[in-house]
């Protein structure tokens, strides 16, 4: 059997290839793929050939780790049924391509329990659970701290920073202040306020989120701390960070790196979600088709009006 999968041949060249699905073996199910997204973050720097050493780099390669589709075929017992729609955070099925992250493609072949049921309700906005659950993870501490001081500032008013504040006003903490540099993207606020770093003269701030990416700002961030403030990297960063001590020094400043997430920080956005206490309504604001990938990925990276991009794999039938 056989799968369209975006093939990353070298930065910032890819095509759509037919490439070999693996037979169903015990405790696996075959996913045909209704929607896939487009990260800006760590699939960014696959495109561009920036990303740093990491496990399971290498070209060609197939990207994507926010995919959402229907179960077509189960092998063995199962907790999953023919036609449930699921998450997949990527997938490690096919051969003579690196799977990283393996997740843009038609169909899919995985095992069962990656597989994570979504409600039907949620349609294409279920690609963003994967930045939902990052967003909780940096947030929650992935269960690891007893006290995690939420944000007051957020730098960034990307998919990611917007889930960042959305959570922080579900949790019923004070509305956090968001830093924007492009005025497009200033707009869609709920329950927060958007500023630009300019206009804005605090530095009393005990909790700020970094999603910008932007390697260059931790001295500025730390300026803006609070003593005993701590800083938070959320995002992912292609060149090595670096700041002065004395500034940090005086502040006795904290630093803390967000890992990603993990299946238990996607359970529970998916909760949030279901119940209705997280929104993810317009965070999507562009779809494709596999067809016009190459277009898809230069509009995801360069058009700042650009959001999310989705990939509609159905309009590729």
């Amino acid at each position: 059997m056989k799968a369209q999968a975006i093939v990353f041949e070298q930065p910032r060249h890819l095509s759509v290839q037919s490439l070999d699905l693996p037979e169903l073996m015990d405790h696996q199910v075959h996913v045909q793929v209704e929607y896939s997204g487009i990260s800006t973050g760590t699939e960014r720097l696959l495109w561009d050939g920036s990303m740093p050493a990491f496990p399971g780099m290498g070209y060609p390669l197939v990207p994507g780790y926010e995919t959402v589709g229907r179960v077509v075929r189960v092998a063995g017992d199962s907790s999953l049924s023919v036609g449930q729609r699921v998450f997949l955070p990527g997938a490690n099925c096919f051969q003579g391509v690196r799977n990283l992250f393996g997740g843009s493609a038609s169909d899919l072949v995985v095992p069962q329990e990656r597989a994570i049921p979504v409600p039907e309700s949620l349609g294409a906005q279920a690609v963003l659970l994967a930045l939902a659950a990052t967003a909780y993870h940096a947030v929650a501490g992935g269960g690891k701290r007893e006290v995690i001081t939420s944000p007051d500032l957020i730098v960034g008013h990307g998919v990611m920073g917007r889930l960042l504040a959305r959570l922080t006003v579900a949790a019923g903490a004070p509305e956090p202040t968001v830093w924007e540099t492009q005025a497009v993207r200033m707009d869609g606020a709920e329950g927060y306020r958007v500023v630009h770093p300019d206009d804005d003269p605090r530095k009393d701030y005990k909790a700020i989120y970094d999603v910008s990416g932007d390697s260059n700002l931790l001295d500025k961030l730390i300026l803006r701390l609070a003593p005993g403030g701590e800083v938070v990297l959320a995002g992912f960063y292609k060149q090595d960070l670096h700041f002065a001590y004395a500034p940090a020094f005086m502040r006795e400043a904290q630093i803390r790196t967000a890992a990603e997430w993990k299946r238990a920080d996607l359970l529970a956005v998916t909760e949030l979600v279901t119940t209705g206490r997280l929104s993810l309504e317009g965070l999507i604001t562009h779809h494709q088709s596999p067809r016009n990938a190459l277009a898809a990925y230069e509009v995801a990276f360069g058009d700042p009006l650009c959001l999310k991009m989705i990939m509609d794999w159905s309009a590729n039938a």
